[in-house]
């Protein structure tokens, strides 16, 4: 019987753990035999020692790789463990766990790549891609172009597979929610955005934005939910532009429903994504959206059709957008029915995690 190991130090829980676990557990359902390794100290430990999948802790630096001894106890326990396939997630853990597989032989090494981000093309990067990885697995056609930016000849193109993220379609639909906002007037346009509040995320952009939709006498609310370094930095730019009634930020936002069916529309402002999980929530939620036309954002909205995309940081394009449905309040619901069975016709969670088990699991083709 084949084992798959998910390899994953990372302390925090992030989009990349959420992968990593939800995947294994569908594997272990389906009688697939896996094992994890991860961080004595992480969210992602706690998580899989509530299950019953073979759990053993190791802990990760950014030098570990070339500290023989931990290679080597690596190596074992792969080799004791007759791991077939890996699956590694982080930089940092794709030096020692990407050397030690290929000490012990591992038939698959693959690097589960989930942000669009350029890989640096440096001699360390050109050394794994070229000579450790066998495989890479990316969530999105733009993440997958991010890793060939700086030098198209570091992987293969047709080894890097694209396997979008899954959405639990049915589970999100029959999610309660309580709104954490009630529209002040009729007229009032609600737009919402969430995402931490850190550079990439670009929510500075969006009180910019406020401030020419206020010049525009446009009755608007824009909510922010997030936490992140940058909260008394936006709310003293929002203080600045004169915004601070029509922005509020809600901090932490526990059920993204409630957020969501808030709104009227949603605009997600960040400068890259890998995969923007909100927007197949958002459109599940029937709403439209409004974002840059950067990484995946355009594999996930039908510019026209479920939303629209601007140019990075366009303060008018973007006001533009937000003014159309202000006075065309009937295409509100045509653009969110049509992102709906876009996300459910395209992202649907038990089809994906189907491809996932089936590239995974089955034989490299002859």
């Amino acid at each position: 019987m084949k084992t798959i190991c998910f390899f994953n130090t990372a302390k925090a829980w992030g989009g990349g753990e959420k992968w990593h676990f939800e995947t294994a557990l569908y594997l272990k359902q389906k009688g697939v035999e896996v094992i994890f390794i991860t961080n004595p100290d992480s969210e992602l430990q706690t998580k899989v020692s509530q299950t019953s999948i073979p759990l053993i802790p190791f802990s990760v630096t950014n030098l570990s790789f070339i500290n023989p001894f931990k290679v080597r106890k690596l190596k074992n326990i792969l080799i004791e463990n007759r791991v077939d396939t890996i699956v590694i997630n982080l930089s940092e853990d794709l030096k020692i766990a990407g050397l030690a597989s290929k000490k012990a032989k591992v038939r698959k090494i693959i690097y589960r790549r989930g942000s669009a981000i350029p890989i640096k093309n440096n001699l360390l990067n050109r050394y794994y891609f070229a000579n450790v990885l066998t495989d890479v697995l990316t969530n999105s056609e733009a993440t997958k172009r991010s890793i060939l930016k700086d030098n198209e000849r570091i992987f293969p193109s047709h080894k890097i597979k694209v396997i979008y993220n899954p959405v639990d379609i049915e589970p999100f639909l029959k999610k309660t929610y309580q709104k954490v906002y009630q529209k002040q007037n009729p007229n009032e346009i609600v737009i919402a955005n969430l995402g931490r509040l850190v550079e990439q995320k670009n929510q500075k952009f969006l009180i910019d934005v406020a401030s020419a939709l206020k010049s525009r006498n446009i009755e608007f609310k824009i909510l922010i939910g997030g936490i992140g370094k940058l909260r008394r930095d936006l709310t003293g730019y929002a203080k600045k532009r004169d915004v601070v009634e029509e922005v509020t930020f809600l901090g932490f936002v526990d059920n993204v429903k409630d957020l969501l069916m808030s709104c009227d529309v949603f605009a997600l402002s960040s400068l890259w994504e890998g995969f923007g999980y909100v927007l197949a929530e958002a459109s599940l939620c029937r709403k439209p959206i409004i974002a840059l036309k950067v990484s995946s954002n355009p594999e996930l909205i039908v510019d026209g059709k479920t939303g629209f995309l601007t140019a990075v940081n366009d303060v008018t394009g973007f006001c533009d957008k937000i003014s159309y449905f202000y006075h065309h309040r009937e295409e509100t619901a045509v653009f969110g029915n049509n992102g709906f069975d876009f996300i459910r016709n395209n992202f649907d969670g038990k089809t994906i995690r189907e491809k996932i088990k089936d590239y995974l699991v089955g034989d490299d083709p002859p």
